[in-house]
């Protein structure tokens, strides 16, 4: 029995090499690999001396030859096969143990450069890989040293391993370069802002398996880029309490995507994937007690997610209530020692949370029997672009209090309607079916009562156009005096007439923001 074994991790090398050879296997062994087996007391014979060929062109051309691979692929139960090594002088590899060069740990470095990276392409070793995953009812191949140990006991026990055995280690060779080629062409595609290409290969690790997905009976695992940017929320760091769930991630997700938007010290409470309290003032305390305020029902078991450094103060504020998360930049040592009273409240830090995810960055959504590919929606809207299409002008708070709204409302399930009033929301209503049932419910509020709710003077921002005038209608009756929407149905005039009647200012975005 032969062994081929070449590795760039050398985590446990030596000792395998040493157990097989203690069961009588040639070991086989090129480069580097070759030197530590060496170095370690394991006789070795070199690749050249299998090939009678030297390796070559720096190292790139060594085990891409016949002896190599007629030896790992010929079916050992095939008599033609048997024939030809034989005639050839070909001796069967039966065990191949190979990692490939480290492309991740190359491309994650801050200063790579594209020559570099190429040459971190591993070709010889994903070749092998797949050859002897190919041939898997006679070769045993191992690409991960976690491995070693359980072909080490089955080769004792039984002169060989299991084809159930073998079977899960060769698919997990082939996820394995399927993950390699994945990442390299990722990384290629990337260096050129190669966007939505015909064939896309996308490659994650895992991070943890989860306790289920959206329900209970649903499995789930989480996983991560290979490379993320710095403020994706798979690098944040647990501080504190219970492992996250599917429901969790998922709703810090769209959190933190709200947050973002913002420059100014904010807060925004999501439940159930929606906004449903977001401030911004002066300090990180006054924007929280705004956001509890705008809906100090729903945001009970929500998630906080905070743009500035957590004080102990506002820390104090949030332990009034219970909340399933808070994620923010930092947190002084008092805000985290309050915010560990509560036991089942998991504290998330991400320092660069606040920031914008870089250009090239991609949504990718689930369907049946494909995949749905698109760029984050980044913009708000321009500046130059808003257009006044009423009689009344907004005032100036009017105008700051639409952008504020219409940063929400881009982040709320569509149909969307959010009620703002001095840089908090009095009222959210998302994901409709018709878009004036979403303003009847962000008027009414989470206690349902519209007759009840204060919402004098405030603005309301959709998410898309309005395709009759009944939503003008509901909101000046509701006390709002401006709106700010996209535009662009083909009613817009029925929409603009009746806010000129209503003396409702209305501004057009030309920017729809759907979010389904």
């Amino acid at each position: 029995m032969r062994a081929l074994i070449s590795v760039s991790d050398k985590t446990g090398v030596a000792e395998f090499a040493k157990e097989l050879a203690a069961l009588g296997v040639e070991i086989i062994s090129t480069g580097g690999t070759h030197k530590a087996l060496e170095d370690a007391g394991v006789k070795v014979v070199g690749i050249s001396e299998v090939t009678g060929f030297p390796e070559c062109l720096d190292g790139r051309v060594k085990t891409l030859h016949p002896s190599v691979h007629g030896g790992i692929l010929a079916m050992r139960d095939k008599a033609s096969h048997m024939e030809q090594l034989a005639e050839l002088g070909i001796g069967t590899i039966d065990i191949v143990a190979i990692n490939l060069y480290p492309f991740k740990a190359t491309i994650m470095k801050p200063d790579v450069t594209l020559p570099v990276a190429i040459e971190n392409i591993d070709i010889g070793g994903p070749t092998m890989l797949r050859s002897a995953a190919k041939n898997h009812k006679d070769v045993i191949v191992v690409c991960d040293p976690a491995d070693y140990a359980q072909v080490i006991t089955e080769l004792r026990e039984t002169g060989g391993a299991g084809y159930e055995t073998k079977y899960r280690l060769a698919l997990k060779v082939f996820e394995h370069t399927a993950a390699y080629d994945a990442m390299i062409a990722e990384y290629l595609r990337n260096e050129r802002d190669i966007p939505l290409p015909p064939n896309p290969t996308f490659t994650f690790e895992k991070i943890q398996s989860l306790r289920y997905g959206e329900n209970p009976h649903q499995s789930a695992a989480y996983y991560r880029e290979v490379k993320p940017w710095s403020g994706a929320l798979v690098n944040a760091k647990q501080l504190h309490g219970k492992e996250l769930s599917f429901n969790n991630i998922n709703d810090t997700s769209g959190a933190l995507a709200a947050v973002r938007e913002f420059d100014e010290p904010t807060v925004v409470a999501v439940k159930h994937a929606n906004p449903c309290g977001v401030g911004s003032a002066a300090t990180i305390l006054n924007a929280y007690q705004k956001a509890y305020e705008a809906d100090p029902v729903s945001i009970f078991g929500g998630i906080i997610a905070a743009n500035r450094i957590i004080d102990k103060h506002t820390a104090e504020e949030i332990n009034k209530i219970f909340v399933e998360i808070v994620i923010a930049p930092g947190y002084t040592d008092e805000a985290l020692d309050v915010l560990k009273e509560k036991p089942n409240t998991r504290v998330l830090e991400l320092p660069n949370l606040e920031k914008q995810p870089p250009a090239g960055q991609i949504d990718i959504k689930k369907v049946d029997g494909g995949i749905l590919i698109q760029d984050i929606d980044t913009g708000l809207y321009e500046e130059s672009d808003l257009k006044v299409v009423t009689e009344k002008q907004p005032t100036k708070k009017e105008l700051e209090d639409m952008k504020f709204a219409m940063k929400v409302v881009k982040h709320v399930k569509s149909n969307a309607i959010v009620i703002a009033y001095d840089k908090m929301t009095l009222g959210v209503g998302p994901g409709q079916t018709n878009r004036i049932s979403s303003v009847e419910i962000a008027i009414r509020g989470t206690d349902g009562d519209a007759s009840s709710r204060d919402i004098n003077g405030s603005v309301l921002a959709s998410d898309a156009f309005f395709p009759f005038d009944d939503c003008v209608t509901a909101a000046a009756a509701a006390g709002i005096t401006a709106i700010i929407q996209p535009g662009g149905s083909v009613r817009d005039e029925d929409s603009i007439k009746r806010a000129n009647e209503l003396g409702v200012a209305m501004v057009f975005t030309g920017v729809r923001h759907f979010k389904h």
